[in-house]
């Protein structure tokens, strides 16, 4: 494969035929959509790019771009495109993005479906999900699953996604909220464990009273809802006064 680089200068005879150029363009739109012309670019040997500004409403920053090339021992050119160009201030459409890949957790609502590609990296089949494994526990993990009956579980990449995904997230060491905790979900008696090989990382929260409740969370993350969480004297409530009897109250005589 040869690369070539750009010629440092333009064709003469292709630069100099902006007429050419524009007209070719006019043939294209109205006059009103055409505005100045902006210079000249070299693509190649005698090829050159025409570039008029366009004054079309709704493409600010847009640019009419009209290629020309001139044949060998010829002293004409040939239009061979015109096109329109976004600039640096251009208003254009976002690059697209796949719908799957546009689905962020939360988005679902009762009905919706989402089902994964047939060669999804995140699952295999059950029988041959141990295939790779060479930890006698993790194989024991597999064997487990196997006898589940799903035709697919997580493979190794899918786990290891999940587990990345869910440190790195709001239950993982790094949120404010486990910055500023008292302790960490290991050594707390609200941490129900996961089994298989996440159980040796996460963790689900069963603290009611806990923001993170019912989710994932890693061995160190925590929050101020800790099982061994106390309070120090001077966050504990001022104790009540001792109760006093007034004798001499009308109110208590009455009583009598």
């Amino acid at each position: 494969m040869v690369i070539t680089s750009r010629p440092s200068k333009p064709d003469a005879v292709a630069a100099a035929a902006v007429d050419v150029a524009r007209a070719a363009l006019l043939e294209q739109v109205t006059a009103d959509e055409v505005g100045e012309h902006l210079g000249v670019q070299a693509e190649a040997e005698r090829v050159v790019t025409h570039l008029f500004a366009c004054t079309k409403r709704g493409y600010r920053g847009w640019t009419w771009a009209v290629d020309v090339v001139r044949a060998p021992r010829l002293r004409t050119v040939t239009v061979n495109d015109v096109v329109l160009l976004p600039g640096d201030e251009a208003i254009v459409a976002p690059a697209w993005v796949p719908y799957k890949d546009r689905v962020a957790p939360g988005d679902l609502s009762p009905g919706d479906l989402l089902p994964v590609e047939a060669d999804d990296p995140r699952l295999v089949p059950g029988q041959t999900a141990g295939d790779e494994i060479v930890d006698r526990d993790a194989m024991r993990d597999v064997i487990h699953e196997v006898g589940l009956g799903r035709p697919r579980v997580l493979s190794i990449e899918g786990r290891d996604q999940a587990a990345q995904r869910w440190y790195d997230g709001d239950q993982g060491p790094e949120s404010p909220l486990a910055q500023a905790a008292p302790g960490q979900c290991v050594g707390c008696g609200f941490l129900v464990r996961l089994a298989g090989p996440l159980s040796r990382l996460f963790g689900v929260c069963a603290n009611g009273n806990a923001n993170d409740d019912g989710r994932v969370v890693s061995f160190d993350h925590g929050c101020g809802a800790h099982s061994e969480v106390r309070l120090s004297k001077k966050h504990q409530p001022e104790p009540l006064p001792e109760p006093v009897l007034d004798e001499e109250s009308p109110a208590l005589l009455e009583t009598f």
